[in-house]
């Protein structure tokens, strides 16, 4: 049975507080680095998430994928600017990459249709 992407966000937050409050304080370290790469600085946040998002279509991590296409769309994301990248992804990745390729069209049509069922802007 698939998750909701509402299901989805709350596990990842979930285990990321309890994992930040686990008490050993390495993974707070990895967890501040890797929030400080993705905001706004010489590159646009929305061009660093799209670039998360290619690198994790080729590193095949669909829970990645997940998370950056649902912050790509935060940040101002529209589906062509998506699809390119998926596009990248396919080409530096290759066929293994299409596998997470469907995975990441489900999540991405998921996503904008949440968005547009809120009554909230793509």
């Amino acid at each position: 049975m698939k998750k909701a992407t509402s299901e989805i966000r709350k596990y990842r937050l979930d285990m990321n507080d309890k994992i930040l409050n686990s008490g050993f304080k390495d993974f707070n370290k990895l967890f501040a680095l890797d929030n400080k790469a993705y905001i706004e600085g010489v590159l646009p946040a929305k061009t660093k998430e799209l670039m998360g998002l290619v690198a994790s279509m080729v590193l095949r991590c669909n829970d990645c994928i997940f998370y950056h296409i649902d912050r790509s769309i935060q940040e101002g994301a529209s589906k062509e600017e998506l699809m390119e990248s998926f596009n990248i992804a396919l080409i530096v990745g290759g066929s293994i990459v299409i596998p997470h390729l469907r995975y990441a069209f489900e999540i991405m049509d998921d996503i904008f249709n949440e968005t547009k069922n809120s009554g909230a802007d793509n």
